[in-house]
């Protein structure tokens, strides 16, 4: 049975990139468009690993791993941030409330796959 990521973001032509490089890796992958959209999916299956953007609307990345952190559920789900935001402050934020990985926009997909791979056990 090959693994689920959720991947949030509002663009959903970066969700469209990422999507595809984690298919190509052998991954399902299920779609959000913000954290308000996501704590609703992620009620209705598991996922093995979420990779998050931080600047979104409704609710923003920080506040939704917040959030997935507090679900006996997602406790322990590891959480990989994808984002335009390369502050220091920011990334201990990030840290602070749970996140597993940082890696800053612009990406390459390869170096996405491999964090994935690596805590998606």
């Amino acid at each position: 049975m090959s693994k689920t990521i959720m991947v949030v973001d509002d663009s959903g032509s970066f969700r469209t990139v990422v999507k595809l490089a984690l298919q190509k890796a052998g991954y399902g992958v299920v779609e959000a468009v913000d954290g308000k959209d996501a704590c609703t999916k992620l009620g209705a299956q598991k996922v093995n690993l979420i990779v998050c953007d931080v600047n979104m609307p409704n609710m923003d990345g920080l506040s939704f791993l917040r959030h997935v952190k507090e679900q006996a559920a997602h406790k322990f789900t590891p959480v990989i941030m994808l984002t335009t935001e390369s502050q220091e402050a920011k990334k201990s934020e990030g840290r602070a409330a749970g996140a597993r990985a940082w890696i800053t926009k612009p990406f390459q997909p390869s170096q996405l796959v491999d964090a994935v791979n690596r805590l998606c056990v």
